[in-house]
């Protein structure tokens, strides 16, 4: 009997020593916890972990937008402008030009009418034809020694009117990609026809004379308007340095 009852005591006691092991484990849990790394370590895997996910999930999402001929990120110029933007985005950072090599050996022979400039400066700028005064609508060019010089195209584009006015002289229009026109007037020698691609600086024609600014003898008369048969815009607001 004595012998059962100590069997019986050894199998109650036996669970004993696995009661410590779980107080030791749980006491190493608690000490590691309390140590100031552990957090920020776990929030960085469990970030780590969310991050790979996204990841892979963008990745499966690309492949399956390319497998059915999609782009997952359009551009905002395909949006907008199209297939064509880049090429338009070019043309339009191409600047102006006078419509000659050098501003420095010409002069200024008739502004341009600016409908807010002084009442004396409008008045200089009105062209008298017959018993008519109509406003300078772009600025006329003359070398001193009232010699003909080249003139250039003041911007690439296409050449939408070659033509023989008996007031105005031979007349050339150039359209640019941006929409503006150039228009010059009172030619000899024109070198270029309609339909023409001209780039900017190459020489269209030379500066002759013309029934509306005979007075004037050899010179250029150059407009840049808004579109075809547009208003007629400031030449110089689209030079820089004048």
């Amino acid at each position: 009997m004595n012998d059962q009852k100590r069997d019986l005591q050894t199998k109650e006691e036996a669970p004993k020593p696995m009661d410590g092991a779980q107080s030791s484990s749980t006491s190493a849990w608690k000490k590691l916890l309390a140590k100031k790394w552990v957090f920020p370590a776990t929030y960085m895997a469990a970030a780590a972990i969310i991050l790979t996910l996204m990841w892979v999930y963008q990745d499966a999402g690309k492949s399956s937008l390319k497998d059915v001929g999609m782009d997952s990120t359009p551009t905002v110029t395909d949006n907008v402008m199209g297939p064509d933007a880049a090429v338009s985005v070019n043309a339009n950072t191409e600047t102006m030009q006078w419509p000659f090599k050098d501003r420095n050996e010409l002069e200024v022979v008739m502004q341009y009418f600016d409908s807010k400039a002084s009442n004396e400066v409008r008045q200089a700028a009105m062209v008298e034809y017959g018993q008519e005064f109509t406003p300078h609508m772009g600025i006329d060019f003359a070398r001193p020694d009232a010699q003909a010089f080249d003139v250039m195209a003041a911007m690439s584009g296409k050449v939408t009117a070659v033509e023989k006015n008996p007031v105005v002289g031979n007349l050339v229009e150039i359209t640019h990609p941006n929409g503006l026109v150039t228009v010059y007037q009172s030619l000899a020698d024109v070198k270029v026809a309609k339909d023409a691609e001209v780039k900017k600086g190459d020489v269209i024609a030379k500066a002759g004379r013309n029934e509306l600014e005979k007075d004037q003898g050899n010179h250029l008369h150059f407009e840049v308007r808004q579109g075809q048969g547009g208003a007629a815009l400031n030449p110089e607001t689209f030079i820089s340095g004048h």
